[in-house]
């Protein structure tokens, strides 16, 4: 009888096996909690905001703190949407996914939620009460996504106060207190739907059979193909055309490159079949990161 190969991105070392090679175990404990916190947008979000603290003003101190908060939020939503989800990634047989695979259970994951989201309360007063305030209801509505409105029709909601609250959260923790300009909140809102639009897009055939009904999967994948690209450009727009003064050619080629990025994650996504692809996500924190390149180069003048 001969023995089917190994999946994958398993290791085959020498053994008694008959057939000469075993596969490794998955990793489990540690690691495998960390693949549950989504470690790529969790140090994207965290890299970019405590970028964003340094040129707004904070010291090396103030910037740390920053980042320390963030950074722990990041892993409470994202451990909470794992948990959230155990029982729909089981049925779809989400093979990236180490609570659905058995690795993890979903107490594991919930506990380190929970410790995640007590460590952040305490980080994020660190940057003073106001600064607080903004970082934990950002955070608080990454929560309510996962429990509750990922399911309705107001799921870009949760993504677009969340990144919205960052750069105020930022600039309510300087020495001297102040809001951002209204330019730097409306594009970390536009960039967090286009976030949620573009990290939906390779699930949704699995959220319909597992009866999520957020905004994306009402409108379907065609139309979200579209759109999303749409609205990080509108982000882009924003942080361009925002700030006082000229854009200026740096500002005109950050818009050509962004375009691009944004033109060749709508066409990603039309090919992207395979469950759990996050290369669409990928793309969209690229046009993120132009994004915040802009805002971190406007420095002082996010206040």
């Amino acid at each position: 009888m001969t023995s089917s190969p190994s999946p994958p991105g398993y290791l085959a070392p020498v053994s008694h096996h008959p057939s000469g090679v075993v596969p490794r175990t998955p990793p489990r404990g540690p690691q495998a909690l960390l693949h549950c916190c989504h470690p790529e947008p969790a140090l994207a979000v965290t890299v970019f905001v405590t970028a964003l603290a340094v040129a707004a003003g904070h010291g090396p101190a103030g910037a740390a703190a920053v980042g320390a908060a963030v950074l722990a939020g990041q892993l409470s939503v994202g451990w909470c949407n794992d948990a959230a989800d155990a029982r729909r990634d089981t049925a779809c047989g989400r093979t990236d996914k180490p609570v659905a695979e058995g690795r993890l259970s979903v107490r594991a994951v919930a506990v380190a939620a929970w410790t995640a989201l007590v460590l952040c309360v305490p980080l994020s007063v660190l940057s003073g009460p106001g600064a607080a305030a903004a970082h934990l209801t950002g955070v608080a509505a990454g929560w309510a996504y996962n429990l509750r409105l990922k399911h309705t029709l107001l799921s870009p909601l949760p993504y677009a106060v969340g990144f919205a609250s960052l750069p105020v959260f930022v600039t309510l923790g300087l020495p001297r207190p102040a809001w951002p300009a209204w330019w730097a909140v409306a594009a970390g809102a536009l960039l967090g739907v286009g976030a949620h639009l573009v990290n939906v897009l390779p699930d949704i055939e699995d959220d319909l059979a597992t009866g999520v009904r957020g905004l994306p999967q009402s409108l379907g994948r065609t139309a979200c193909r579209w759109l999303a690209p749409l609205v990080m450009l509108a982000a882009v727009g924003v942080v361009v055309a925002g700030p006082p003064g000229p854009a200026g050619a740096g500002g005109l080629c950050l818009a050509v490159v962004a375009g691009a990025v944004a033109a060749v994650a709508a066409t990603g996504t039309a090919r992207a079949a395979g469950r759990g692809d996050r290369w669409p996500f990928r793309a969209a924190m690229a046009v993120a990161g132009l994004a915040v390149g802009r805002l971190v180069w406007a420095g002082a003048g996010l206040v």
